[in-house]
């Protein structure tokens, strides 16, 4: 006979049920996890395992006859969650290809290699204007811009692409901690009135000590020859920027824009502004191809972004969106009650890395614990810059994994993952510091 379930607000945690769902995510995350060993997509395993979980807790609905109302505005508000990440990227990749459509990249890799820079150098560049760029054009798009600013360079060369690729998640990441628009985290902490906007540049010393002591770690691995000592003498020759090139950039810059100003004085969500910027985008790539004779298709550049990456994200953000209808993510919550709430967001951070970053700081908002200005400051610190810890712990993370395919992977992340870890724990000793020490509030 089935176990009784209450009718009013179920908590699947306690419930046999409740328990092949965390076992089917489990098994699904040591998948993704394995990509490389295994040889599938990450982004098989988890939109099996999204899909799945949520059609068993609708089979269980009706199974036990249960009131679908609160079930349905679960699903509304995770659709919508997933619409804003997924159009976001969407649009993101977008501006991408369509920069290096118009040889953007190229010519940026051009001017680099021929300033003599060596690999080392081009480490270091990407990250400081990975980390600067991050806090306005926010930690995703950043990480796409420039670690395909890391494969228009070099191709090949590991020892200089999988330390950079991480160098470049960990400054989007750290960059987009200390702005309310530089990580979504942080901006639903904003939204939730958990502080002031120039609160959160409070952030900055931490965030940026963190990441250099992250870099400085990382760049021992990168070598210090360039790119230009490898027998390739043309790729110093200077490369002109195709007609239009730099109108995508001003779209793309002024998509951004109009994103966070949709988002602070209409109420949009980001996505809109950034569809608003792709509609732009197309209209002007049919301008050049009707009154320029530019061989320019915006379809072209949409085919090939990596579809892989958006279906990754819908599925695990559905998976775990399913653990916290069952209640799994409450217990985490449940804990500032009776835990110093600076080692609970400590390990939110770790947490985060895990799973999602979005979901955990929901959770935590919704719940609400009564707990102070600096440690909402933590919250948001440890949520942005713990997402590092693991190569998918972060959209930033997802997005160069596409880009950077069979190169930046889970594995390659995780053999270097100690020297994030090292910089996490500089960023929350800066914090004490700051917070505790001196009593900033």
């Amino acid at each position: 006979m089935p176990t009784p379930i209450p009718l009013d607000g179920i908590d699947l945690s306690t419930h046999p049920f409740g328990w092949l769902l965390l076992f089917i995510f489990i098994v699904g995350y040591y998948f993704i996890a394995t990509e490389e060993k295994y040889h599938i997509d990450k982004a098989k395993p988890a939109l099996f395992i999204g899909t799945l979980m949520y059609i068993m807790i609708g089979g269980f609905y009706a199974f036990y006859g249960l009131d679908f109302i609160p079930f349905k505005n679960e699903i509304t508000h995770l659709v919508f969650e997933i619409a804003q990440i997924f159009f976001f990227l969407y649009v993101a990749m977008t501006f991408v290809e369509a920069l290096i459509e118009r040889g953007v990249f190229n010519a940026l890799k051009g001017k680099l290699i021929a300033k003599g820079y060596n690999y080392r150098e081009l480490f270091w560049i990407t990250g400081f204007l990975a980390f600067f760029l991050s806090p306005i054009a926010d930690n995703l798009t950043t990480a796409l811009i420039l670690s395909t600013v890391l494969v228009t360079i070099e191709k090949k060369n590991r020892a200089f692409l999988i330390p950079g690729a991480i160098n470049v998640v960990v400054a989007s990441n750290a960059g987009g901690a200390w702005s309310p628009f530089g990580d979504i985290t942080t901006l639903m902490a904003w939204t939730a009135q958990k502080g002031e906007f120039s609160d959160f540049l409070y952030l900055f010393p931490a965030s940026f000590l963190g990441w250099i002591v992250t870099a400085y770690l990382l760049s021992r691995y990168v070598p210090d020859f360039g790119p230009n000592k490898e027998g390739n003498p043309g790729t110093a020759d200077k490369i002109e920027i195709l007609k239009g090139g730099k109108i995508v950039i001003a779209i793309g810059i002024a998509t951004i824009a109009i994103s966070v100003i949709a988002k602070q004085m209409m109420q949009l969500p980001p996505m809109w502004g950034m569809l608003f910027g792709l509609s732009v985008l197309q209209l002007y790539m049919y301008s050049l191809k009707r009154y320029h004779k530019q061989d320019v298709n915006i379809f072209r550049s949409i085919s090939k972004i990596e579809n892989n990456t958006l279906l990754f994200f819908f599925g695990i953000l559905a998976a775990v969106g399913a653990l916290y209808f069952a209640g799994f993510l409450g217990y985490v919550t449940k804990l500032y009650d009776t835990v110093n709430p600076t080692y609970i967001n400590i390990g939110v951070g770790f947490v985060s890395a895990v799973i999602d970053n979005v979901p955990v700081m929901s959770a935590i908002l919704k719940s609400n614990p009564a707990i102070d200005f600096s440690q909402w400051m933590l919250l948001t610190l440890t949520v942005g810059v713990g997402g590092s810890l693991i190569s998918f712990g972060s959209a930033a993370g997802v997005g160069v994994m596409g880009r950077m395919h069979g190169i930046y992977t889970f594995a390659s992340h995780m053999k270097l993952a100690w020297t994030v870890l090292i910089g996490y724990i500089v960023s929350i000793a800066v914090w004490y510091l700051q917070f505790i020490v001196l009593g900033i509030d």
